[in-house]
């Protein structure tokens, strides 16, 4: 039976909590009763002052460290920055990572029976918003007994989740860290996001969201988008020295088969995720990010949306990521030093794009652990298990 590494968190158990207090949502929508997924790692200390939540992007969920079992080969998606002596240090802290409402790997969304038809929810589950995510993430904690974070981080999609956070429940947040995430999406965003679900909803097996009761799933489309998508994860640098012009074989077909191994990268990409996630919690998740603009309720003037946190920010973004580029996270720290709120920004030296805030890259790491270890001093919990 192989060992896990000396700093990962080890053997995980996802856990499902069962909430019947019906939830508004912000289309005008209510969700009677939903079930949220989460995995926690670390202990929480008895003054209940050590918890962390980890809030997930675009195709995330609640495995974001360690393993479920033996076997399992590759650990959860943000392993390289949670266990113990990590930047979110579970010697530490007390790790809270859950999948969203509308996602498709336990939590509560378009592949759950709607109660109140006795089919599954399918197309007909309401469309959910970063606020929405939000409210049922405190009700999350409320059932763990926890009144206020030492820390809500997340990148990408998960850093727009971070920022919501510090605007409806500013006094339950005591740091924040909001990585390779953007305050709105740019026009060009949003076509990517229109071009993936357009995709999905043309695939003759889609049948207007009800593909399961069909017995077949619009996978051509999912993985179509999911392509799209991963071009603009990466930067033209990665893909250019991870793949270049190279050829599967020293002759070209000239056909449309794959003939270069970026072709045959992407395609099995698209293949994969196809064949794991779901089409309708992708179309969710896309006009999530869409909708996500704090600003748009204060005359787009952001310096006055982010009057309301109370706590320091990490901001950080990455060089070659040019899907939530550099700009966009200086739109937010700058907004941020306006409002008078604490905050320390970082752009990353990366070739590997978006993607990059996934990775173990060193300075990336150095900051991260230098924010996160100024937290735990602070909140008296550097001799805390």
């Amino acid at each position: 039976m192989p060992e896990f590494p000396d700093d990962s968190v080890g053997l995980v158990m996802p856990q499902m909590a069962h909430f019947d207090d019906p939830l508004p949502l912000a289309c005008g929508r209510t969700l009677p009763v939903y079930d949220l997924v989460y995995e926690t790692y670390g202990t929480l200390n008895a003054t209940r002052s050590n918890a962390v939540l980890i809030c997930h992007a675009l195709s995330g969920h609640h495995h974001a460290a360690g393993y479920h079992s033996h076997d399992e080969r590759k650990p959860g998606w943000w392993d390289a920055h949670i266990g113990p002596g990590k930047s979110i240090d579970t010697d530490r802290f007390f790790v809270i990572s859950l999948n969203n409402l509308g996602g498709c790997h336990g939590s509560t969304g378009p592949t759950s029976d709607n109660p109140a038809t006795g089919r599954l929810w399918g197309p007909d589950f309401p469309m959910v918003t970063v606020s929405d995510w939000v409210h049922s993430q405190a009700r999350l904690a409320d059932r763990l007994g926890i009144e206020r974070f030492a820390a809500v981080i997340g990148g990408s999609l998960g850093g727009m989740q971070v920022l919501q956070w510090t605007l409806t429940y500013p006094e339950r947040v005591a740091n924040a860290v909001v990585i390779a995430a953007t305050p709105k999406l740019s026009a060009q965003n949003i076509a990517f996001n229109e071009v993936a679900r357009q995709a999905i909803r043309s695939d003759p097996d889609f049948h207007d969201g009800w593909y399961v009761e069909h017995g077949t799933a619009p996978r051509r489309g999912l993985k179509l988008a999911r392509m799209v998508g991963h071009i603009t994860y990466l930067s033209e640098d990665a893909m250019g020295s991870k793949f270049g012009r190279d050829l599967r074989s020293e002759d070209l077909s000239f056909g449309y088969d794959v003939e270069f191994q970026v072709e045959s990268y992407l395609r099995y990409q698209g293949d994969t995720f196809s064949s794991a996630f779901d089409a309708n919690t992708y179309l969710l998740m896309t006009k999530a990010l869409d909708y996500f603009d704090p600003a748009a309720g204060h005359g787009g003037v952001l310096a006055e949306a982010v009057a309301p946190s109370q706590c320091p920010f990490l901001v950080v973004s990455f060089t070659s990521d040019w899907r939530f580029p550099p700009s966009r996270s200086r739109e937010l720290a700058n907004a941020l030093i306006r409002a008078g709120k604490p905050v320390s920004y970082v752009n990353i030296d990366s070739p590997h794009g978006h993607d990059a805030f996934l990775l173990p890259e060193p300075r990336y790491q150095a900051v991260f652990s230098a924010f996160m270890s100024r937290a735990a001093s602070e909140l008296g919990l550097e001799e805390q298990a």
